[in-house]
């Protein structure tokens, strides 16, 4: 038998140390609730750095990034339930028998009514679309100003960024250009332009030096809801002239003429006519050979009429969800065309009922059938394990022990160690 050298022998030892740090959790998964928690909370009190993300494997190679409502508070988490909540006329503190708060949606999340500024929320949502194969977000953002609720929403946006950074996920900005109407809350048109271009330096400055932040080329790519408001193509050469980066401009569907050759692409939106309007529209896109990021949505059911916000309902109009058809539908259409990727419209607007995030009406169904078109490996039932964690936050949240071993379960699903996770999950709700 040849003999091991010493410094193989150091090798191997490495190996072993390695291999054990990593597979602690499952060589105690026999031993009591008590003894798991302890371990893990003495290895987090020790921990030294946040363990990077592991991207997830995914069959599909098309990219799916979701529209993101940043726009959410609560009485709990900001000290008041916002419009987004409440409209004109619903009161979140009336609470039914069930156990719902009054809400200006249809539609109920399974978690309730939240704000965007929770962090325990952030974390929730995050690795909910990292476990669907969604591979980024798309911030919904109204300018830098302190008018309306814009500030609020840019506070919100930030807030989720070393989040971001943390799941290993991407995200972009996408900007309303209608909000440099509003200055102090009155129209000055000769400072509407230096009000955009101030907007668009700061989401240079805030969010472009992101690692995270969505690039093409080297290139961050910035999305346009329009443009609805500064329509002249020489307006946006002046805007962009004052920025120290040229970004990739996404602009609305048939809105590239606003833009000019600023314009690297379009995106589709929801429309009432639903599959007539997507088809014509991406056949108009091959046809002008336009770059187009294809729409997917769930159906468009808002509240508005109801909640005080709309006062003649001949307005209103639907696409019906149909369970998950509409979602398959619009799914299927993106690949009959060459979209460079797809946005999923929405995550949460609850007003208009396009979210996929998990509800008492929908459960997990929308999110499941994302992860068969991603091709993941994983299934509804890895789906309620953030959900667990979340539920835990809350639960326990004024003990500090509980709050440092979840931080663990946090970055266990981040680094998709789902089951190491659920057997500390287990641990707590055994031993409490």
């Amino acid at each position: 038998m040849k003999r091991i050298t010493p410094i193989i022998s150091l090798i191997l030892i490495a190996l072993f140390i390695s291999c054990t740090n990593d597979r602690a959790p499952e060589f105690i998964e026999k031993s009591n609730p008590n003894s798991i928690l302890d371990q893990v909370y003495q290895e987090m009190i020790t921990q030294k750095r946040v363990p990077e993300a592991i991207d997830v494997t995914k069959k599909n190679p098309k990219k799916i990034y979701v529209h993101y409502m940043p726009w959410f508070t609560s009485l709990e988490e900001d000290g008041y339930w916002g419009q987004h909540w409440t409209m004109l006329n619903r009161n979140p503190n009336r609470i039914d028998i069930d156990g719902k708060r009054e809400i200006a949606s249809h539609y109920y999340p399974i978690i309730g009514p939240y704000s965007s500024n929770d962090k325990d929320l952030q974390e929730y949502h995050l690795l909910l679309m990292k476990l669907s194969g969604i591979d980024g977000v798309i911030f919904d953002w109204y300018g830098a100003r302190d008018v309306y609720d814009y500030n609020s929403i840019k506070k919100s946006t930030e807030s989720f960024i070393n989040k971001i950074e943390d799941v290993g996920i991407q995200f972009s900005i996408m900007y309303e250009d209608k909000v440099a109407e509003n200055i102090q809350t009155q129209r000055i048109p000769k400072a509407n332009l230096n009000a955009a271009m101030t907007d668009l330096k700061y989401i240079e400055k805030t969010y472009f030096t992101s690692p995270n932040y969505l690039r093409k080329n080297d290139s961050e790519i910035l999305f346009l809801f329009g443009p609805n408001y500064i329509k002249d193509p020489l307006d946006w050469e002046y805007i962009n002239s004052k920025l120290n980066t040229t970004p990739r401009y996404i602009n609305l569907w048939k809105g590239s003429n606003r833009l000019g050759n600023l314009s690297s692409g379009e995106f589709s939106w929801i429309d009432r006519n639903h599959l007539n309007t997507l088809y014509y529209y991406y056949e108009y896109t091959v046809e002008n050979n336009i770059a187009t990021i294809g729409g997917i949505y769930p159906g468009f059911n808002d509240y508005y009429y109801e909640g005080g916000w709309r006062t003649n309902p001949s307005t209103d109009w639907e696409i019906p969800h149909n369970n998950t058809q509409t979602l398959e539908e619009t799914l299927n259409l993106t690949d009959q065309y060459p979209v460079d990727f797809i946005q999923l419209i929405t995550w949460n607007d609850f007003g208009e009922g396009t979210m996929v995030e998990p509800t008492l009406e929908y459960g997990y169904d929308f999110l499941e059938k994302i992860q068969i078109y991603t091709g993941v490996t994983y299934s509804k039932k890895d789906l309620e394990i953030p959900y667990k964690l979340y539920l835990l936050r809350k639960k326990y949240k004024t003990d500090p022990k509980i709050q440092v071993i979840l931080n663990r379960v946090y970055q266990l699903i981040f680094t998709l160690k789902l089951e190491r996770a659920k057997t500390i999950i287990d641990a707590i709700e055994q031993t409490y």
